[in-house]
């Protein structure tokens, strides 16, 4: 893991968030599942997005720091995130995105027949904010979802996903078009499992002021080896399929004791 350029203040980094990287330009982090990435209708102050500008401003409120969203992530969705700390940085992030490699892991309902391949489509939005492919570009835009099948159990398969376009729920729509809806979709599977199973597992992109290469993974979240045992953390993660089905509801939290 590339080490922060400033000082991670443990004490103030908000619930929800891990910070893996910090520098006077950017920020990294590691979204849990269920955090907004960026405020909404519904709600302004509990996102990714506010948080952090909150946590940078810690112990001097009269600062004006401001972040920038490089891109974003579904509220259950976990996984890495990018911030810069100035709209120029922001414009240059744009410039090189479609050389950005981004990683995703999912769990999936069934066996997939082809272990590999790309998945390409023109997506469009509903009237009821429901993304679905379309037969030409006049209706959409297109999406392109590179796939490959890294474990598979009696019910689920584990798959390692590039993401080749950065449409709203690419993968999510690919999938469920696919018939291997992603576990825990209520939005495109209407299944009763629990938390969505789909995880940003890594980013890598030229720094935009001095164009270093960087790369950054996250760890895979426990929810997932309810599905699979994770044997190793590199790269090619090296997994044993469990013989269980994966848990219906999220990972038991401990029960802090009241102080009395």
């Amino acid at each position: 893991m590339i080490k922060s350029k400033i000082k991670i203040r443990s004490k103030y980094v908000p619930e929800g968030i891990k910070i893996l990287y910090e520098d006077r330009d950017i920020i990294v982090i590691d979204k849990s599942s269920g955090l907004l990435s960026v405020k909404a209708t519904y709600e302004k102050e509990k996102t990714a997005h506010q948080l952090l500008i909150n946590y940078v401003r810690k112990g001097n409120p009269k600062a004006r720091a401001n972040l920038f969203v490089v891109h974003r992530l579904d509220r259950e969705t976990s996984g890495v995130m990018v911030f810069t700390k100035s709209h120029k940085l922001r414009e240059k992030f744009a410039a090189q995105w479609k050389e950005v490699e981004k990683k995703y892991l999912a769990v999936v309902h069934g066996k997939l027949a082809e272990k590999s391949g790309v998945i390409e489509s023109y997506l469009a939005e509903k009237d009821d904010y429901i993304m679905q492919s379309v037969k030409t570009p006049e209706e959409g835009k297109l999406a392109r979802t590179r796939y490959r099948v890294i474990k598979e159990s009696k019910d689920y398969s584990l798959l390692e996903i590039d993401l080749l376009t950065g449409k709203k729920n690419q993968i999510r729509v690919h999938m469920s078009e696919r018939g291997h809806p992603i576990l825990g979709d209520l939005k495109y599977n209407k299944n009763p499992h629990g938390r969505l199973a789909l995880h940003a597992l890594s980013i890598k992109f030229k720094h935009p002021f001095n164009n270093e290469e960087m790369v950054f993974e996250t760890k895979i979240p426990d929810y997932f080896s309810s599905c699979f045992e994770i044997q190793g953390k590199d790269r090619d993660l090296s997994l044993k399929t469990k013989s269980f089905k994966c848990s219906k509801e999220h990972p038991k939290r401990r029960k802090r004791k009241k102080r009395r």
